[in-house]
């Protein structure tokens, strides 16, 4: 079921996640936990992307909430080992599963929800429904029909920065790129940015039939914020930011410099796929995966844009 509001009463869940989650302190104030490899799992309960959270004088901000409320509920364990500091704020980079089903957690302890306002009305979108279930096939117990999907408290209208506890953020709108929505938030102090999954790290990324030109936009915006740190949405923190941003921007760019002219002079996608070379790129993680499904939905689009 879809609810938008939660009782006040806690939290409760009899399932609990069992995949190792270890807190890793990248600054001062900052901390993330690192998804395990691979697609959502009964093996890996749904631990496959990665979260934040920020430590400051005055509460927590947490980034992203994971892909079920047991996740969510380890990830409160692990913040409470550190600080018993309120959690006062989840900011939900996009409204992807395996990023936002454990926000009930969260609501219950009194956070407020943050997100980009295109993600209003999110959990009703065509195809919400279609993962809920899929999810709850794929990951019962630990997605069930007590998993509430959850939308943000407050929608923001672009990027703000803000202040909590001495501790200065800036929130940056980089979508459309993977979703419309996109979030990124970068801790000032700290120069950690956690980039949601603008940034597959050490992998192709998937990008499907996302708008790469904005996508392309929206990397050289976080590349222009230098951080120190990098937290992608899934696989390890970067302490190279630039050099991991500028390769997905290049990635982006290659398939756009290789499908755009073919879709403009009409050759057709399974020749133009043949004759590019994807050399750089072959023996990266999940280039069997996801390559060929980027060069097609991007050919589509860039027929759509005419081929530019």
């Amino acid at each position: 079921m879809f609810c938008l509001a939660l009782p006040p009463a806690a939290w409760a869940k009899t399932e609990v996640a069992t995949v190792p989650m270890e807190a890793v302190q990248l600054g001062p104030h900052s901390y993330f936990v690192q998804g395990l490899p691979g697609a959502a799992s009964s093996e890996n309960e749904g631990f496959m992307s990665n979260a934040g959270f920020v430590v400051t004088r005055d509460g927590v901000v947490v980034f992203d909430a994971l892909a079920s409320p047991p996740l969510a509920e380890k990830l409160v364990s692990l913040i409470r080992q550190i600080t018993d500091q309120p959690i006062k704020r989840v900011i939900v980079s996009h409204y992807h599963a395996d990023h936002f089903y454990g926000l009930q957690v969260f609501k219950a302890l009194g956070a407020e929800i943050w997100a980009h306002r295109f993600a209003e009305g999110a959990t009703r979108r065509e195809g919400a429904a279609e993962r809920f279930e899929q999810r709850k096939e794929v990951l019962f117990p630990w997605v069930d029909d007590d998993t509430q999907l959850l939308e943000a408290d407050r929608f923001l209208a672009g990027d703000m920065d803000f202040e909590m506890g001495g501790v200065e953020f800036a929130l940056r709108h980089v979508g459309p790129a993977h979703s419309s929505e996109d979030l990124a938030m970068l801790v000032k102090q700290d120069g950690v940015l956690y980039a949601g999954d603008l940034v597959f790290r050490g992998r192709v990324p998937f990008v499907g039939d996302a708008d790469s030109r904005a996508w392309i936009a929206a990397l050289d915006k976080l590349i222009a914020l230098n951080p120190r740190v990098l937290v992608p949405g899934h696989g390890e923190p970067s302490h190279a930011p630039r050099t991991d941003l500028v390769f997905t921007r290049d990635y982006l760019r290659y398939l756009r410099d290789q499908m755009g002219p073919a879709a403009r002079k009409l050759v057709p996608f399974e020749e133009a796929y043949e004759k590019t070379d994807w050399s750089k790129y072959r023996a990266m993680p999940a280039f069997d995966e996801a390559n060929r499904i980027n060069a097609y939905n991007q050919y589509l689009r860039l027929e759509q844009e005419g081929g530019e």
